[in-house]
């Protein structure tokens, strides 16, 4: 095949969002997502309801992402898929639509990282970006420092302990009583708060790693006493909550970046997932990036959240070294160690 020539499909399925995507050559033709709005009621994802919704909806999206990017299936050189991390029951929905349109139109099957996938999604709008390149990528349920040494070659340098920086922010947002998902909400309403009206404690870990258990008890016990001894404690310093959970939670984050780049020396470094859309954290990260001289990169906000461009744009890169997947190639929920 000749390798300036080639048209990839993407779907992706790791947790609540149907989403398909057309790459050809490296360029993103399509990105559409269908989001699942069920969830809410239920405080987070419910997962089988995740996977009855995707089977729902791949048909659809993904006629709705070959048509707005002109492209008949006959003209498609490989199908990308989400392999995981991610609910299982939805990744099996994306991995089994893609091995049956793989087999029908016998072109090429490509399973692909989710993680390494957000860290990629810099390459769509920035091919020439520079190696090695630090990665912060937070997301709802993984929180990393990725040493990037090429699309094929990545270093996890610290990761969670416990719990990611998304979920801190979404069971923070439920001790207060706000709908799901919390992140958004809590950096809505942390606007014109004060970020120093609380402390709330966070896991003092060595090194590179992070830990937010300790950080969802002390707002859960701070809100609890407060409100012994005013019962519209929240309603009355929302504002002043929300932005002192985000304060700490952006340093905390920031912080280990900042070590992990005097660490390894390198100077070129990004922020991806769906925390990555924050306000604050993009605004902190621009900042500190001048502070130390760094080269920041962040990738349009429609690739931070799940995408299936991303997929795209990581599958690409994989048909070009020739990695092609087995037709069993299994899915998995966690991350492989």
């Amino acid at each position: 095949m000749n390798v300036q020539n080639i048209t990839l499909l993407a779907i992706e399925s790791s947790c609540d969002d149907t989403a398909a995507s057309v790459i050809q050559n490296g360029k993103i033709l399509s990105n559409i997502i269908s989001s699942q709005d069920i969830h809410q009621q239920f405080g987070g994802v419910v997962p089988e309801l995740a996977s009855r919704s995707h089977q729902k909806n791949i048909v659809p999206v993904v006629d709705t992402a070959l048509t707005k990017a002109g492209v008949s299936k006959k003209d498609l050189n490989g199908i990308a898929f989400t392999q995981g991390p991610g609910l299982l029951g939805s990744l099996l929905v994306g991995n089994n639509f893609a091995k049956g349109l793989s087999l029908t139109l016998k072109i090429p099957l490509i399973a692909v990282n989710h993680l390494e996938a957000h860290v990629l999604a810099h390459l769509i709008e920035n091919p020439e970006m520079p190696f090695p390149f630090l990665c912060l990528l937070v997301s709802g349920g993984h929180t990393q420092i990725v040493k990037v040494n090429s699309p094929s070659n990545m270093e996890v340098l610290g990761k969670t302990m416990d719990d990611a920086a998304g979920e801190a922010f979404d069971k923070s947002a439920k001790i207060l009583g706000l709908s799901y998902p919390g992140g958004p909400l809590i950096d809505k309403f942390s606007k014109g708060g004060n970020p120093n009206a609380f402390q709330f404690g966070i896991g003092k870990v060595l090194g590179l790693a992070f830990s937010f258990s300790g950080f969802k008890t002390s707002v859960l016990y701070l809100v609890r006493d407060k409100m012994e001894e005013e019962a519209t404690f929240i309603q009355n310093n929302m504002s002043d909550i929300c932005a002192s959970i985000q304060f700490t939670i952006v340093n905390y984050l920031l912080s280990k970046l900042k070590k992990a780049a005097k660490h390894t020396g390198i100077k070129h470094i990004a922020l991806a997932g769906g925390v990555s859309a924050n306000s604050e954290l993009r605004d902190k990260f621009e900042r500190l990036a001048v502070e130390e001289k760094w080269k920041s990169y962040i990738p349009a906000f429609e690739y931070c959240t799940d995408n299936a461009a991303m997929i795209a744009c990581a599958g690409y890169y994989k048909m070009l070294r020739g990695e092609i997947s087995p037709m069993n190639v299994l899915s998995f929920a966690s991350i492989k160690v």
